[in-house]
């Protein structure tokens, strides 16, 4: 490969590393005990200190490589200099070696939106939930995802002291995902993953809908896809409000990546483009194979309370 490595390449290895970075942090701030927690609209959406300076920490590491990308996080933090120990420069030499999609390779940093979420899962992360957390890093153009980097912080925890804890994830449509076997959940049994704190009447109904043989409630959008591509689930089922941009952004990346999908309730993708509205209103429904047979099962009832724009 002849000259420098396709802008969306060096973001892409940036960001491997600034998640990585953000995952110390995350472990640091636990293991101090001092978690600084707050309420933002109740008590299922908490925000921590973790969640703070994980925050600034990608945002202003990516910014300061990458000026003209934009950038949106989760956390509404006030302007302010971000410290030099928070600033991460490295990139993954193994990923600046990899050939860039063709189809990507012209892009430039003008056109890049960069979705983060410092700390999905922070409910569960002030619930020593550990293996629901995840810090995501998506990458977006032209309003569609086409790079995610997933990173588990505390991948490993149940080993007890000693064991090395952590791992990122990453995957390209085009170019594959790396940092994980990709298994498939047994092929005669439904395994619906879903929320375990943010239920009701509809999240119920559209679960039940799938006929599943098991499901799975666990934190995290982040840690959902990871179920997928992990074999530990079929399909992921969220008929609600809640999910946001930065949620879904990176996670539908990996997932495309090795042939998932990750659409709303009516079948329909979400864009990433830097002016959409954060919510993802219409539900989240995302499998690693048979989408449509899934998709087909929603009901209509479901359909009507979750109504498109």
């Amino acid at each position: 490969m002849s000259g420098s490595p396709a802008v969306v390449m060096r973001l892409v290895a940036s960001a491997f590393c600034v998640a990585e970075r953000a995952g110390e942090i995350v472990r640091k701030v636990l293991h101090s005990g001092e978690l600084g927690i707050v309420e933002k609209t109740g008590a299922n959406d908490l925000q921590t200190l973790a969640d703070r300076l994980a925050q600034q920490s990608i945002c202003a590491s990516l910014a300061r490589r990458f000026p003209k990308i934009t950038i949106i996080g989760e956390e509404d933090l006030p302007s302010e200099e971000v410290r030099e120990d928070l600033i991460e420069n490295g990139q993954s030499e193994e990923i600046l070696q990899r050939t860039c999609p063709a189809e990507l390779s012209g892009i430039t940093e003008e056109e890049l939106v960069v979705w983060v979420d410092p700390l999905d899962g922070t409910k569960e992360y002030t619930e020593g939930l550990l293996d629901n957390v995840t810090v995501l890093i998506g990458i977006a153009h032209a309003g569609r995802a086409i790079a995610g980097v997933i990173n588990q912080p505390f991948y490993n925890y149940q080993l007890g002291p000693g064991a090395h804890l952590g791992r990122t994830l990453w995957g390209m449509p085009g170019l594959g995902a790396f940092g994980f076997q990709l298994q498939e959940a047994p092929g005669d049994r439904r395994i619906v993953t879903t929320t375990r704190s943010h239920s009701n009447k509809v999240v119920t109904a559209c679960v039940d809908a799938m006929e599943p043989h098991e499901v799975v409630r666990v934190g995290g959008a982040g840690n959902k896809i990871i179920q997928l591509i992990e074999g530990r689930a079929s399909a992921y089922v969220f008929a609600s409000l809640g999910c946001k941009k930065w949620d879904t952004c990176a996670p539908e990346a990996v997932l495309h990546a090795v042939g998932g999908k990750l659409t709303d309730m009516h079948n329909k993708p979400y864009r990433y483009d830097a002016d959409v509205q954060h919510m993802n209103s219409t539900g989240v429904l995302a499998t690693l194979r048979h989408h449509d047979y899934y998709a087909s099962r929603v009901p209509a009832s479901v359909l009507q309370a979750l109504q498109s724009d």
